[in-house]
């Protein structure tokens, strides 16, 4: 990503001041911070849950509960996409893990099937920041835009489903006899696991707090419940643990990336090239979408450039807003510019395009479909 940013200002400027400007403007943002604590914070509550045994014993709970590991695993990473935290991908990736142990399948397939299902909710959640800011600019409520694009995420985790789950072959597992006493201790695991993602959740929703200082509040209770119910984990092993120099260098050059893209007043010479184009509207709309998208990895991103062109080609055009919104995050899943991507691969030790095969098969199909449902019912 770095070198991909410095050959961009090198073909676009060479200016040494916009090297400067950007580098300034990365470090001086508050979203930069917030996205490096949200991520701190969540590897402290994955080592927490981990260490302590919790995370294990939600799984075994869980595998107890419902018969089927496949359905699990599409569900667990989807239920913590609810909770939108920056990097995020990196908490549910242990779940992923533990539930796929005895499977044989590829750890490129078990960083797809985490990356894919924890983003089912991009077009349905009313707390993702991207659905909020697309509703305002757009100028449509989100009653409305969520009838208008609430089938996508049944769609995509039915592709999902398809593409990533039913083919892993799982042999008819006995569950072993247990006792009173580790059904007990595998039901404190689950709610104690559970319990903290929910917590974090109502805390974002209804405390106004980000999901930075949300992870960091639950982070450090954890700590103390952890001790109450006699599953203590070292503070040391927890916040000295959680420290990634390679992941805060990643998350650093991304950012420094998207800020040399505007510094260079590419982002904006790019809208302008399509909007100078013959092609109709929604093909403009749905190519900048996309291309944003990848540039930025991020739904703010693609939302905050595009959706003002919208506005001002139709305020209140839930057609168009829908299009955007629909290959913008396209864009954003097939980029390494996702941050959520990034952790994906670093937890599994796999590589991008392996894991992004997949995952580019499903969004090929989501885009053929909704684009054409969106040529049939168009107003």
């Amino acid at each position: 990503m770095l070198i991909g940013g410095l050959f961009i200002w090198l073909i676009r400027s060479t200016n040494l001041n916009d090297l400067l400007t950007a580098l300034i403007s990365t470090f001086s943002q508050y979203r930069t911070y917030d996205i490096i604590l949200a991520l701190y914070f969540v590897m402290c509550l994955e080592i927490e849950l981990r260490l302590s045994g919790s995370l294990t014993d939600m799984v075994k709970a869980l595998r107890r509960i419902f018969s089927s590991v496949k359905i699990l695993l599409a569900v667990m990473p989807a239920f913590l996409g609810l909770l939108p935290s920056v990097g995020g991908a990196r908490f549910s990736a242990p779940i992923v893990e533990e539930l796929s142990k005895d499977l044989s399948i590829t750890a490129s397939h078990k960083a797809a099937i985490n990356f894919w299902f924890r983003h089912l909710f991009e077009f349905s959640s009313p707390i993702i920041p991207g659905m909020i800011m697309a509703c305002s600019i757009a100028g449509v409520t989100f009653g409305e835009f969520l009838k208008h694009l609430s089938w996508l995420t049944i769609l995509a985790f039915s592709v999902g489903y398809f593409i990533l789950i039913r083919p892993i072959e799982i042999e008819n597992e006995i569950l072993p006899n247990e006792s009173a006493a580790e059904l007990r201790h595998e039901n404190n695991g689950l709610i104690i696991s559970l319990g903290s993602v929910v917590s974090i959740f109502l805390i974002v929703v209804f405390g106004g707090l980000n999901a930075s200082t949300a992870t960091a509040i639950v982070t450090i209770a954890m700590f103390f419940v952890l001790i109450a119910v006699r599953r203590f984990v070292s503070a040391k092993e927890i916040f000295i643990g959680a420290l990634d120099p390679k992941m805060i260098l990643n998350i650093a050059c991304i950012l420094y990336f998207i800020d040399l893209l505007t510094v260079t007043d590419v982002l904006n010479e790019i809208v302008k090239a399509f909007q100078n184009s013959p092609l109709p509207v929604p093909v403009i709309i749905a190519c900048v979408s996309l291309i944003i998208g990848i540039l930025t990895g991020m739904s703010q991103g693609h939302v905050a450039i595009v959706m003002p062109i919208v506005a001002a080609m139709g305020t209140g055009n839930l057609d168009l807003a829908g299009v955007a919104m629909a290959f913008g995050v396209a864009g954003q899943m097939l980029t390494p510019t996702h941050f959520c991507l990034i952790v994906t691969i670093d937890y599994f030790k796999t590589d991008l395009f392996s894991t992004l095969k997949p995952i580019l098969i499903c969004e090929m199909i989501i885009l053929t479909i909704f684009s054409i449902y969106s040529y049939f019912t168009w107003n």
